[in-house]
Order: C-alpha cells, then sequence, then structure tokens
C-alpha cells in the first residue's frame, strides 16, 4: 500500500499547480446554480408554502445545493481524458512492466484530485451556502447523514469506474470524446442535475432507476432530505453498491480484453 499512498502524495502535489483553476472553477460552478435558486424562487414567489412536484421551496434549494456539493466531491473532471491519453500515446506499456495496478493508480490520481479540489471550491461553496441560509435544510437526521456519507463514497466509487471503463474505449478507437460526451449527457439528464427525477411521471422513473445513473447523484441527495428511508433506504444503498460492483467487475472484464489487444511499437 505504500506505494499507492505515495502516488496520492504525488497527486496531490501535482494537482495543486492548478488550484487556482480549481478556485475560478468553483466560483464559475456557482453562477448557474445561482441561476437555477433564483428561477425557483421566482416560481414560488408569493406562494412559499406551494408544493409542486412534491417540493417546497427550501426542499428545492437544499436540493440543488447538495447537487452542487456531491459534484464538487465525486465528479470526475479530467481522469477519464488522461487514462484515454495513456493508452492513445503508449504511455501505458510502463504500467505493464512494474508491480503496480493501473485502476488503482488512477484512482489514488482521481482521489488526490477530489482532495485538492474539494480545498479549493469548500470556501466558496461555504458562503454560498451561508447566503441560502434561508431555505437551506439540514439533514433529516443522524442517520440519514451517515447513510448520506456511505453513498457519498458509493457515488464516487461508481463515477470513476464508470469513466474508467469509458476510457478503455481507446484501446479499440481512436477518439474517444463522442463517447465520453454522450456518457456525460445521460449522466447529466438522467442522474438529477437538472431537476429532481421524482417531478417526471412514475412509469419514466421507474425505468431510469433500472439504470445507474440516478445512483450517480439524484440518490444520496434524496438520503440527504430524507426522502428515502428504512426499508427503502437500505434497499436503495444495496442497488447502489450492487451498481459499484458491477461497473468495478466491468472496468476489470475491458481492461483484459483491453491489454490483450493493445500492441506497443518503438521505444
Amino acid at each position: 500500500m505504500n506505494k499507492y499512498w505515495h502516488v496520492v502524495t504525488l497527486g496531490i502535489q501535482s494537482t495543486l499547480v492548478y488550484r487556482v483553476n480549481f478556485l475560478v472553477r468553483a466560483l464559475f460552478g456557482l453562477v448557474p446554480l445561482l441561476a437555477l435558486i433564483l428561477l425557483w424562487r421566482a416560481i414560488f414567489e408569493g406562494r412559499a408554502d406551494a408544493n409542486l412536484g412534491g417540493y417546497q421551496l427550501a426542499e428545492v434549494v437544499t436540493y440543488y445545493l447538495i447537487v452542487n456539493v456531491v459534484v464538487a466531491l465525486t465528479a470526475v473532471t479530467e481522469d477519464d481524458w488522461q487514462i484515454a491519453a495513456d493508452i492513445k500515446d503508449g504511455k501505458i506499456s510502463q504500467f505493464l512492466l512494474k508491480p503496480i495496478d493501473y485502476l488503482s493508480y488512477r484512482f489514488c490520481l482521481f482521489a488526490a484530485g477530489r482532495l485538492v479540489y474539494t480545498a479549493a471550491a469548500i470556501l466558496p461553496t461555504a458562503a454560498f451556502l451561508w447566503f441560502q441560509r434561508d431555505a437551506f435544510l439540514s439533514p433529516a437526521s443522524g442517520t440519514h447523514f451517515a447513510a448520506f456519507l456511505l453513498s457519498l463514497c458509493l457515488t464516487a466509487l461508481l463515477q470513476f469506474f464508470i469513466s474508467f471503463t469509458m476510457a478503455l474505449l481507446a484501446f479499440w478507437v481512436l477518439e474517444v470524446a463522442t463517447f465520453i460526451f454522450i456518457l456525460f449527457a445521460f449522466e447529466y439528464m438522467a442522474g438529477g442535475h437538472m431537476f429532481p427525477l421524482d417531478m417526471l411521471p412514475p412509469t419514466i422513473l421507474s425505468l431510469l432507476n433500472l439504470t445507474p445513473f440516478p445512483y450517480m447523484l439524484y440518490f444520496p441527495v434524496q438520503v440527504y432530505l430524507g426522502r428515502i428511508d428504512g426499508a427503502s433506504l437500505a434497499q436503495g444503498l444495496g442497488i447502489q453498491a450492487f451498481w459499484v460492483a458491477a461497473a468495478y467487475l466491468l472496468a476489470r472484464v475491458v481492461w483484459g480484453r483491453g491489454i490483450r489487444h493493445y500492441s506497443a511499437v518503438g521505444g
């Protein structure tokens, strides 16, 4: 484990170079969030106690605020592009000759990047939450907050494994950008970025729940809000853990097939 801890340390040192970029990205990321909150405040204007789509104003505002927190802590940024570049440029060869697991290596770099990004984004995000404190709800209970933290960890793993697998398509295709953008579009629409998924018709929501996308964002936010509890909470965490395990196994299978297909020439 020492070598992977060393990778995390090197990843933090390398990523710290971009700390100002992360701070600026976090600041500008709050602009569309503010626009969404102002839009919903306008919708609820004059009827603050109204119930739209099963949500009151405070729940809607809290939903988008927690979405921003979950994205900051779990989203994959440049990792998939870097993995694809390693394969295209032949840099992957050095890992095949050393006693290091490439998936674990990349996960250490992903974790390091999230730590640095969180450190850079924590002040502007905390300030934004403070200014929205009139409509920001605390966790439904201590149990829900603990389940939210667990779900947050599973979300990060799911995000990483799916992005890792998508990047491995570089073993077979020259450019993976199209596939990555398609995945991002599905995740953005079916993961609950735009609006809470339970505002959709029940049939569509049931179909979406058969995919991993709601568990990449929507589910942990719902846990925080306390809209999932009891047996449904345990079942949801179990399903999320299942998708994490399935994504991990898929990543391993695709990696194994990709390595057999991979060839490097030159020196």
